[in-house]
This record gives C-alpha cells, sequence and structure tokens, in this order.
C-alpha cells in the first residue's frame, strides 16, 4: 500500500522461523493481499473501528530507497553491523540482526543515483534501530563517527544518517 505521501507500507505475516531458516531469498517475496481472508480473521468485522494500531506494535523491517547499493550495504553491514542475508545484484539487498530475514531492505528500484529529497518534501523523518544494549550504542556510535559523520545526540537517542541520508535514530532499551 502507500501513504497519502506515496510512501511505501507493507503488511506482513511472518511464518514460522522453522519454516525459513536457511531459505531467506526464496521466501521473500510480495504477493497480492487475500483481501478476504484477511477480513476473516476479524471476530467481529462492526464490533470496533479502527482507532490505529494497538499500544506495543512493532515495525518488524523497514525498506530504504537508496542510491548506491554497494554503499548502502557496506554501512549497514560494515558500520552498524547487520548482516547480509539477501541481495539482489544492484537493486536490492536485505539486511538483519540475529538471523531474520531482513529488517532492513535497501532498494534503488526508483532512486538509483538520486540525490537526498530537498527541505520540505513529505519523507520519512527517521526510522529507529534498536541495539541490544547501551555498550553497543556506544560502539556503533564510534563506528559512525570514524566515517567522518558527526551523530546527533536526541531524547531518544542519537540521530545517525546513511550514504543516502536516510535519518536513522539509534538507541538501547533503558
Amino acid at each position: 500500500m502507500r501513504d497519502p505521501d506515496h510512501h511505501g507500507i507493507e503488511i506482513y505475516a511472518d511464518r514460522p522461523r522453522a519454516l525459513w531458516e536457511g531459505e531467506v531469498g526464496r521466501l521473500m517475496t510480495t504477493l497480492p493481499i487475500d483481501v478476504d481472508d484477511l477480513l476473516g480473521e476479524l471476530d467481529d468485522p462492526a464490533a470496533e473501528p479502527f482507532e490505529g494500531l494497538p499500544d506495543g506494535t512493532g515495525v518488524g523491517h523497514v525498506h530504504l530507497r537508496v542510491a548506491d547499493i554497494p554503499a548502502a550495504v557496506d554501512f549497514y553491514n560494515r558500520v552498524l553491523g547487520f548482516d547480509v542475508m539477501a541481495q539482489a545484484g544492484p537493486a536490492a539487498a536485505f539486511l538483519s540482526a540475529g538471523g531474520y530475514h531482513h529488517h532492513v531492505g535497501a532498494n534503488t528500484w526508483e532512486s538509483r543515483g538520486a540525490s537526498p529529497a530537498p527541505p520540505g518534501s513529505a519523507t520519512l523523518r527517521h526510522a529507529t534501530i534498536v541495539v541490544p544494549d547501551a555498550a553497543e550504542l556506544d560502539r556503533v556510535i564510534g563506528r559512525v563517527a570514524n566515517e567522518d559523520q558527526e551523530p546527533e545526540p536526541r531524547e531518544s537517542g542519537v540521530l545517525v544518517r546513511d550514504p543516502s541520508q536516510n535519518a536513522l535514530l539509534l538507541t538501547a532499551p533503558t
């Protein structure tokens, strides 16, 4: 789906890990949604109107438009510490932590070689990356700083930018 600003929104449900472990590339696909089946999951469709996602709802992964896949892979892998799970040549890469199929998708389908969006554009404010603990957060921030980037402290974490200038808020559980 797309939001009113034309940002893509993917709604998905994971299969149990036992069904995809070791076969990440084969299982990442985009299929049309079966709306009747999805609505059939509701106990009583008329019971409650949608008022937003429930507290505690998490975003399992984000897909980011990037200008260059090798630069994105280098940053997310070497600097942030994600593992490369699958790559579609120079068009897309899927990276994760802890063996998950992907937490970050990076693609050039509409952005190969593109500059960042100009100020005032409707764009992603930031994606949040939660690292395991404060010590790991310090290590990651140090690696970002070693890339000649000045991490920006925020109330809830530290803002950094990938090579395509996508903003990432790094944070750790308190």
